[in-house]
């Protein structure tokens, strides 16, 4: 999400000491999102596990370079330390699976990472568990209950090629917000499902980490001019249900979550969003921040935001927008909504619902409402 990949060279050694502390200031509900575009006529560096065209407007990440930074994020001795915020999304995620009173033969993990979702899957809930990750590394380090049979497969998120209706559920924790072609993926992981399987999945949301954005626009505008895209563009919560109608999915639920964390500065935010492989993998990203164009966006983030705990110690919020969502696979089973006209109660008499339900003496119930 953030560009840190040469911050930690120019910000002095103080800051890089010691574990960053954080607080877990709020949860609340709240929708609102900002779209970014990629330039299409930039084609100089097109990723070749991508299957979209050079031109393709849709093509905004380098998914090599993802890949790299998960392999480095997997492979520092405290990786664990930066899981926080994907834990506490497969905690949330894994409890709506359990909220679902079925038993599922054969279930896939996309983009399981370390096991954020995996190691909370019980046999009681699933039979069999594929672990999917475009991260080697990430993928040997997933966790996993016992009496649940495990599968692992190095698999590009971008590029699926599951049989068709072979899973019963499919599960993604915070990985696709790094897809290009998200519509084609939602349609991948439908043909995988079988009739009447249910996909979930937590995504980032539009609001994610607006406080660091605005920052760095700020530090930007002031000292060249002009700004660059530091925060990589996420989906419109808008835009979620007609993708998932789109790929076939019904029945679907939405619903958004926020988490404000609180961090003593920007740079052990940036430091935080690196070591949890979430640095900027867009194309037209800026490679390069000076020195001082990060202290005066760390004195705005500061200013603009920043606030004082109790005890009088200051820090600054980071939000983080979580989108949850659930379809399901058509199937003739499932309930459906009766024809137009054969409703016997008006919506102007819903405030007589008490009355209407007491004048009722018998309910007819047909054979698929029993």
């Amino acid at each position: 999400m953030c560009e840190s990949a040469a911050f930690a060279r120019m910000i002095p050694r103080i800051l890089m000491h010691g574990a960053p502390c954080r607080t877990l200031c709020t949860i609340h509900s709240k929708v609102n999102l900002l779209p970014h575009r990629r330039d299409p006529s930039k084609t100089s560096n097109v990723s070749a596990m991508s299957t979209l065209p050079p031109d393709s407007p849709m093509n905004v990440f380098d998914r090599k370079a993802k890949l790299l930074q998960r392999e480095r994020a997997a492979r520092d001795a405290d990786v664990h330390l930066y899981d926080y915020i994907k834990d506490e999304v497969g905690y949330r995620l894994s409890d709506r699976i359990f909220d679902i009173k079925r038993k599922f033969g054969r279930a896939l993990d996309l983009g399981c990472g370390r096991g954020y979702v995996s190691k909370r899957i019980l046999s009681e809930c699933v039979e069999e568990l594929v672990l999917a990750d475009m991260s080697p590394s990430f993928l040997d380090q997933a966790e996993t209950t016992e009496g649940v049979r495990v599968k692992k497969e190095v698999v590009d998120e971008e590029n699926l090629s599951f049989e068709p209706n072979s899973f019963d559920m499919v599960i993604s924790c915070l990985s696709l917000h790094w897809i290009n072609d998200l519509p084609g993926c939602f349609r991948h992981i439908n043909s995988s499902l079988k009739n009447d399987g249910v996909f979930l999945a937590a995504i980032f949301g539009g609001d994610t980490l607006y406080e660091l954005r605005s920052s760095l626009q700020l530090a930007e505008l002031e000292r060249h001019g002009g700004i660059s895209p530091h925060i990589s563009p996420f989906v419109e919560i808008r835009d979620i249900g007609s993708l998932l109608t789109r790929a076939n999915f019904t029945m679907l639920t939405i619903d958004t979550d926020e988490m404000v964390i609180g961090y003593p500065s920007m740079f052990e935010l940036m430091w935080d969003l690196k070591g949890m492989a979430e640095n900027n993998a867009s194309w037209n990203r800026n490679l390069h921040l000076s020195r001082d164009t990060l202290i005066a966006a760390a004195a705005i983030y500061k200013e603009l935001y920043g606030k004082v705990r109790d005890d009088s110690t200051s820090y600054v919020p980071a939000t983080f927008q979580i989108i949850y969502m659930l379809g399901w696979k058509p199937d003739p089973s499932q309930p459906k909504p009766l024809q137009r006209g054969t409703g016997e109660v008006s919506l102007k008499d819903l405030y007589k619902l008490d009355q209407i339900i007491k004048d009722t003496k018998e309910i007819k119930l047909g054979d698929d409402d029993k």
